[in-house]
């Protein structure tokens, strides 16, 4: 399970993305293709196309971290967008990680300040 503050945002990345690509490479990608700075702090999620694989790119103040994540059976169920990226929370990554679909789970109604 992933413990993050709630300041960190988290952006996934929906095409699928070259799993060969190494922490330059991705880091321009959430130039590019997302519109972020990769050196925010923020998580940046990017998956096969085969969906059984995921890297999750982090910079940290010292340098990048690269999370890769193989799955031995299944697949990860990504949110659907019309946009080539979508933020979710901390939450919905963990359980995507987990291979929970999102579609298929129900959000209670919870307080929020943001309408």
């Amino acid at each position: 399970m992933l413990t993050l503050p709630p300041s960190v945002r988290v952006f996934v990345y929906l095409p699928p993305a070259d799993m060969r690509r190494s922490f330059d490479r991705l880091a321009a990608m959430v130039q590019e293709l997302i519109g972020q700075d990769p050196l925010s702090g923020h998580l940046f999620v990017f998956v096969n196309r085969r969906r059984d694989r995921a890297k999750v790119l982090l910079w940290d103040r010292t340098g990048y971290w690269l999370l890769y994540k193989r799955l031995e059976a299944g697949t990860l169920v990504l949110p659907e967008g019309s946009e080539p990226s979508i933020e979710i929370t901390s939450a919905e990554l963990s359980l995507i990680l987990e291979g929970i679909d999102l579609s298929k789970a129900r959000r209670r109604k919870r307080y929020s300040r943001i309408a």
